[in-house]
């Protein structure tokens, strides 16, 4: 099972698990955002929808998206153009769309500073 882990990461974070990875300690894959406020933004309910609908099922066409997520085809192509802008999705050789993780973790604490 291929597993990313969406979250908030500062700079110093995010270089402390490549400085780790470096020496070959494993990471996982991570999905980071700079702030709750961005990673809020950036990942709304209907986005969330779209990748739930095409976790693991490799590589797709924005049309079967629309389908899955019973969308209008317009919609779905601005959400996945979103979505590949900050690296949340792929493009493969070919063009199509993939997530190419099966689950989803979610990490973050909230506080005031």
């Amino acid at each position: 099972m291929r597993t990313v882990t969406f979250g908030v990461s500062s700079r110093e974070e995010i270089s402390d698990r490549f400085i780790e990875a470096f020496k070959g300690n494993a990471q996982g894959a991570h999905i980071s955002f700079a702030s709750h406020e961005l990673l809020f933004q950036t990942m709304t309910p209907l986005r969330w929808s779209l990748i739930r609908s095409i976790m693991g099922a490799g590589p797709l066409s924005i049309r079967e998206i629309a389908r899955r997520v019973t969308r209008d085809v317009k919609c779905v192509h601005r959400d996945v153009h979103a979505l590949l802008d900050v690296g949340v999705l792929e493009r493969n050789a070919d063009g199509a769309i993939e997530f190419p993780y099966d689950v989803v973790h979610v990490d973050f604490l909230m506080k005031n500073d």
